[in-house]
């Protein structure tokens, strides 16, 4: 799997570890900034990565700033991106698995390396499940539509 990765300066201290986790699951990882603690602006990295995988250059895309929310939020105004902020285990798998989350977001301040590791791993290990999922996902397509 591509997987694209951005940050601000938030999430720039979290970035290194996210992608050596996601590398040793066996994925590729490109990295599209931030590349320091000096400040940037989160909408623009998560521009960038929802962007990214919306024009399905990349499987999947992580983000990560403070706590994983304002990139979030930047990321889902993307039209095909399905962003979502995990804080654990089970928000992962229910991310990928009855979401089809494409965009993982995670707080590089608010979570360790133990937990990173985990939403990580949980979220790259877990298949979308379809059926019941696929109807709801419809509908959050048609109200994207309606607002673009």
């Amino acid at each position: 799997m591509r997987v694209v990765v951005g940050s601000d300066h938030g999430g720039f201290a979290a970035k290194d570890f996210v992608k050596k986790t996601i590398q040793k699951l066996g994925h590729e990882v490109v990295d599209f900034g931030c590349h320091s603690t000096e400040a940037v602006d989160y909408p623009d990295v998560a521009q960038l990565v929802a962007e990214a995988v919306a024009r399905r250059e990349f499987d999947k895309g992580v983000l990560i700033d403070g706590f994983g929310g304002a990139v979030c939020m930047a990321a889902n105004k993307v039209r095909g991106a399905r962003a979502v902020a995990a804080y654990d285990s089970v928000s992962a798998r229910f991310a990928a698995q009855h979401d089809d989350a494409n965009v993982l977001c995670l707080g590089g301040k608010t979570h360790g390396e133990l937990i990173l590791a985990e939403i990580l791993k949980v979220f790259f290990g877990t298949p979308f499940e379809g059926g019941r999922h696929e109807g709801r996902l419809q509908k959050v397509h048609a109200i994207e539509s309606k607002y673009s």
